[in-house]
């Protein structure tokens, strides 16, 4: 892996989401600019992705070191740009409309990919400014994502991951009716071995969708569905059109049908009671999820949340998500020591030196996100292949085992 101070061409992809994102991102902006400074300007500094098309002019104003910023819809001018800043040129490009890409570089492990059903949102939920940096829904042609999806399948791929802001109204666009379960049908016809479906929202996941994922061979028994709360009068402040015993109902069925869920929740919304929150941690107590993240709620200009009253203290917030997510630990916990003993089908993903164990994931584990397998074998394994390993025990919230 190179690093900064070896490279003629530093490129730093920025986030804008949340607050911490965005300090993350001018953080490695600044630490790029310092390397280009230490080089009396010999490296060159691109900016691109959601910071740069949220914030194009104050970043050219702010950063005028910058040699390019270029927004979300750019990524297939870097080489040129490159050769651009190459020649002491400067490049400021950030409004046009993004496309589809069809000559992607795969950046995951070789056995599993990510495609990009869709763009943009329009749900507009009101904590949230992806609608104002990605636009309205836009989904992707099938016909495009077929042919992306067969080059990844010829090439090896084992797992396809769908992401979207919102995967469970793909096609909604096209003529005001979801396509996804007909997008998946002609992707399972592939040689894939696994179909996971990413970011459900609660209202598009009825029974019919529970049927389809616990049903359809190639499709992962599992889903994540951000609920955000529980609170009926929170959720209402939110935008997030159900109710609090639609979310309770919802659960159930999911459960009932066999299939892992991951959620995630927004702590300290503007006026979120101790009464509101103590009745969060009670659902997360009663209901035990497979996999939940929890975010302080990031307060976030031009949305309307920003302009609701009674926000509460940043402190009030992070100590809110800290200990939901100290709890939901301590679920996981307890759900490993039920699976010891039983052996799960793992896709093996890498080797950790440290613990000298091999990584792997059951179908209930998206990469990156969730726990892990760690497992130990007698004979040899080959990465992208599957294994049956037998749990014997944990270690933290991973799981540990043997292989069969």
């Amino acid at each position: 892996m190179g690093s900064e101070e070896d490279a003629d061409v530093i490129i730093v992809n920025t986030c804008a989401f949340i607050d911490k994102a965005k300090e993350e991102s001018i953080d490695e902006i600044l630490g790029a600019l310092n390397v280009k400074a230490d080089s009396n300007g010999a490296k060159k500094v691109i900016i691109t992705g959601c910071l740069a098309k949220r914030y194009a002019d104050e970043l050219k104003a702010e950063f005028e070191e910058a040699d390019a910023i270029l927004g979300i819809a750019d990524y297939d001018r870097i080489v040129e740009t490159i050769e651009k800043v190459a020649d002491d040129g400067k490049v400021f490009s950030c409004f046009s409309a993004d496309k589809f890409y069809a000559d992607r570089v795969l950046t995951t492990p070789y056995h599993y990919a990510y495609l990009k059903i869709a763009d943009g949102c329009d749900n507009h939920c009101t904590y949230c400014a992806i609608p104002k940096i990605r636009g309205k829904y836009r989904s992707e042609r099938m016909e495009d994502l077929l042919k992306e999806a067969r080059k990844l399948a010829d090439d090896g791929v084992k797992e396809l991951i769908l992401v979207a802001q919102d995967v469970s109204r793909y096609g909604i666009d096209f003529d005001g009716k979801p396509h996804i379960f007909e997008l998946v049908r002609e992707l399972e016809k592939l040689d894939f071995e696994w179909i996971r479906l990413l970011y459900l929202y609660p209202e598009m996941v009825n029974d019919e969708f529970i049927d389809f994922v616990k049903n359809e061979p190639k499709v992962v028994k599992y889903m994540d569905v951000p609920l955000q709360h529980i609170d009926s009068e929170l959720l209402k402040m939110m935008n997030r059109r159900v109710s609090e015993d639609y979310v309770r109902a919802l659960v159930k069925k999911i459960k009932d049908a066999g299939i892992t869920l991951r959620t995630t929740f927004i702590c300290g919304f503007p006026g979120e009671s101790e009464a509101q929150y103590d009745k969060l941690k009670e659902f997360i107590l009663q209901e035990k999820f497979d996999f939940a993240g929890f975010f302080a709620y990031s307060r976030e200009e031009g949305t309307p949340a920003d302009k609701l009253p009674n926000h509460l203290d940043n402190k009030v917030k992070e100590a809110r998500a800290n200990a939901l997510t100290a709890l939901q630990t301590k679920i996981i916990k307890e759900k490993n020591k039920s699976l010891v003993g039983k052996t799960l089908r793992v896709i093996y993903d890498d080797i950790d030196y440290d613990k000298q164990m091999f990584v792997g994931r059951a179908e209930g584990q998206a990469p990156d996100i969730d726990n892990v397998v760690l497992f130990g074998a007698t004979d040899e394994v080959h990465i992208g292949e599957f294994y049956e390993v037998k749990i014997t025990g944990s270690d933290g919230i991973d799981l540990v085992g043997e292989i069969v």
